[in-house]
């Protein structure tokens, strides 16, 4: 089977998927439950979208099939800024209150730190990616002990607030945070059409990347770049998911069989949909709201995980 069938394939079954999910018990109440359903599932697109191209952009450019951008620390920081307005301010505070606040702080001060990250640890050429990795991890090690810190010292019933935003969701996404992350997205997007076209090339490795023409460090600054803008969004708008970019990655890796990244590409997005509205599902029509997404992707994330680990183990 090619490639062009197996993305058909993967297309049918995301599209069956998202009709089962609005559509699903919606009984006479469709004109209040079909609107709300939308958004939902815009939400699911989006963050697929987000997350499936920033992980991929990220293990191509660290040549790594078990990172995540999630090592640079940005969701470490999206919990430390959520428990700091709480610790500050209280959870009545316009900024908890507010999504479009609380949206917008999260996203600048996430691009904020990405920036400055870059700026002084990418400053010469010949710059060691993994040296940007170790202090990137660094950082979220900071950040999740300034986070616990401040979430023992906090009121119980303002924990619970935190602990909210501690697990993605998308069930109380904000219709207007969807269009600004939907602009905010396509202008990543097409600066990202500049550098895209080198991703198969830049898989090869730095040396053969060079040799072949490419000006390495410069493509790479600006596409580290993108990954931040991608995975801000993502967590600012549905919450953190740590493994799910890295198992529809490479699940789309084994399926596709297929270095090309315009395809790995369209299938990581349609894999990250089909594991969101599936996850979503599950926890809406199985677990009944007991559990949150982002444990049930976590969970099956964090076993593959761990099967990469051996498998990279006996390659080695």
């Amino acid at each position: 089977m090619g490639y062009r069938a197996k993305l058909t394939s993967l297309l049918v079954v995301a599209v069956l998927l998202i009709i089962t999910f609005l559509f699903i018990d919606l009984g006479k109440n469709w004109d209040y439950a079909l609107p709300r359903r939308s958004v939902k599932m815009l939400a699911v697109i989006i963050t697929s979208v987000a997350i499936g191209f920033s992980t991929l952009v990220f293990q191509t450019v660290t040549n790594n099939r078990i990172l995540t951008p999630s090592i640079l620390g940005l969701d470490s920081l999206y919990m430390l800024l959520q428990t700091m307005l709480v610790f500050l301010f209280g959870s009545t505070h316009v900024a908890m209150i507010d999504k479009n606040i609380n949206f917008a702080l999260s996203l600048f001060f996430m691009m904020l730190f990405a920036l400055i990250f870059y700026k002084f640890l990418l400053r010469g050429e010949g710059q060691d990616i993994y040296f940007l990795l170790l202090i990137g991890l660094i950082f979220g090690t900071l950040f999740n002990s300034l986070t616990s810190f401040m979430q023992v010292l906090i009121d119980p019933n303002e924990f619970l607030i935190v602990q909210d935003r501690m697990f993605a969701s998308i069930n109380n996404v904000n219709t207007d945070l969807l269009y600004l992350s939907i602009a905010v997205m396509l202008l990543a997007g097409l600066y990202s059409l500049k550098y895209a076209k080198y991703l198969d090339v830049l898989a090869l490795g730095r040396e053969h990347a060079i040799n072949l023409g490419i000006d390495y460090d410069h493509v790479v600054k600006r596409l580290l770049i993108i990954v931040a803008v991608f995975v801000s969004i993502s967590t600012a708008l549905t919450g953190p998911m740590t493994f799910l970019g890295l198992l529809v990655i490479n699940v789309a890796r084994e399926f596709l069989n297929t270095y090309k990244h315009s395809v790995l590409t369209i299938g990581t997005v349609l894999f990250s949909i089909i594991a969101l509205v599936g996850g979503q599902l599950l926890v809406e029509r199985v677990f009944t709201f007991s559990t949150t997404l982002s444990v049930v992707i976590n969970f099956v994330g964090g076993v593959y995980f761990i099967y990469l680990l051996l498998k990279e183990n006996r390659s080695w």
